[in-house]
C-alpha cells in the first residue's frame, strides 16, 4: 500500500500539469493573444503566485493535515483547469491569467506542499529512503514526460481539450484522496503501519 500511494502522489502530481504549465506559461498565455512582453509578465506573477502560496501551504499542513490539504487542492485544481478548458473552448480568454493563478495557488497548497511530506511519512524507517526514491523517480519521470509531450498536445488537440484532460486527472485525483489516502499528520509510526497493512 505505502508502494501505490507513493506512485500515485507523484503520478497525480504531474498528471495536473503543473510542470507543463510552468515551462510553458509564456505560450499558454500567448494562445490567448497576449504579446510576448504580456506573456513572460504573467509568467512572473506565476511564481510571485507560487511562492506566497508555498508558504501559505507549510503553514496549514500542520494545522488542517495532509489529506485536508490534498482535498482542497484537488477542488482547487478541477475548478481551475476546467474554467481554464472553458475559457479556450469559448474563447473568453481574458479569465485565462486569473484561473492559471488560481491553479497554481492550489497546487503549491495542496500537491506542492503535501508530497515529499506524505511519501516519507508512510513508509517504516527502514524502507523510507527506497520509499522517497520511488516517489521522487515517479515525479521526475512522468514530469520529464509531460514536458516532452505537452508542446505536441497542443498542436495536435485544442488547449481546451489538454486542459480538460488535466481536469478529469484531477477528478481521479478527488476520488483516488477520498477512497485510498489515510491522514498522516500526528498519526505514530506504528499505527500508521497497521492503518497501511505493513506489520
Amino acid at each position: 500500500m505505502p508502494i501505490v500511494l507513493a506512485f500515485l502522489i507523484a503520478f497525480f502530481n504531474q498528471l495536473s500539469g503543473i510542470n507543463a504549465i510552468l515551462y510553458f506559461a509564456p505560450r499558454i498565455f500567448a494562445m490567448t493573444g497576449l504579446g510576448a512582453e504580456a506573456a513572460l509578465l504573467q509568467s512572473v506573477g506565476i511564481g510571485i503566485t507560487n511562492l506566497i502560496f508555498t508558504f501559505v501551504g507549510l503553514w496549514l499542513i500542520d494545522r488542517l493535515g495532509r489529506r485536508t490539504l490534498l482535498l482542497i487542492g484537488s477542488f482547487g485544481y478541477i475548478v481551475s483547469l476546467g474554467l481554464t478548458a472553458w475559457a479556450f473552448f469559448t474563447e473568453h480568454y481574458s479569465i485565462v491569467p486569473v484561473c492559471i493563478f488560481g491553479f497554481i495557488a492550489a497546487h503549491a497548497i495542496g500537491q506542492g506542499a503535501v508530497i515529499w511530506v506524505f511519501i516519507s511519512e508512510i513508509f517504516p524507517n527502514r524502507h523510507r529512503a527506497e520509499g522517497q526514491t520511488l516517489g521522487s523517480s515517479t515525479h521526475w519521470v512522468f514530469a520529464a514526460l509531460l514536458t516532452t509531450f505537452f508542446p505536441k498536445m497542443v498542436s495536435m488537440f485544442s488547449p481546451g481539450s489538454v486542459f480538460t484532460f488535466f481536469a478529469l486527472m484531477m477528478v481521479l485525483q478527488l476520488v483516488w484522496v477520498t477512497t485510498m489516502v489515510p491522514e498522516t499528520k500526528g498519526v505514530p509510526l506504528e499505527q500508521m503501519q497497521r492503518r497501511l497493512g505493513i506489520v
